[in-house]
């Protein structure tokens, strides 16, 4: 499923995020980008334990990651140059706007790297609880306002894993960019 917002060319996909060819992954991650589970495990264990490491150092250089904020590494060995950790709210926790918050800063992270696509997971739907319905919501709504404004991103893809949040995610696109 295909949309165009902003001059940006918006994918909706459903596959494995560390499969993707892209300038660069979005990961899901936690304020102390420790990748043990879902997205951030799966990105580590397919581009190299080298993603921990300089995870490792950018917390200690710069202190944890807010949420809504992010952080860059390489991205080892997968097919990205880059891998922009994005830290959303555990949901009933922090706000969910922090969500949207997230994907417009991992956005303009990808557009100041130079990268003409980027690859977004479902960002906090996995451990930190939020329903993909919300998730989507606030995707969407950040995409839309955001990609207007990149310049070198040229195509954005949403890789969802599994039918329910792929389902969930492209009635949620429908709605909110097709128009």
């Amino acid at each position: 499923m295909e949309f165009v917002v902003g001059g940006v060319v918006v994918r909706l996909l459903q596959g494995d995020i560390t499969e993707v060819e892209a300038g660069a992954i979005v990961n899901a991650a936690n304020s102390y980008l420790e990748h043990g589970g879902g997205v951030a495990g799966a990105i580590v264990r397919k581009g190299g334990w080298v993603i921990q490491e300089e995870s490792r150092e950018w917390v200690r250089r710069h202190g944890p990651v807010p949420v809504g904020g992010v952080a860059v590494t390489s991205a080892g060995r997968l097919r990205a140059k880059y891998v922009i950790h994005a830290v959303g709210p555990r949901c009933g926790v922090e706000p969910i706007e922090k969500l949207g918050e997230a994907v417009k800063n991992a956005l303009l992270k990808a557009d100041e790297l130079g990268v003409e696509s980027v690859a977004l997971p479902a960002i906090s739907t996995g451990i930190f609880g939020c329903p993909y319905r919300d998730a989507a919501l606030q995707t969407a709504a950040a995409i839309r306002e955001t990609a207007p404004k990149l310049k070198s991103v040229k195509l954005i893809m949403v890789v969802l894993y599994g039918e329910e949040a792929y389902r969930a995610f492209a009635d949620v696109f429908k709605k909110v960019l097709a128009g």
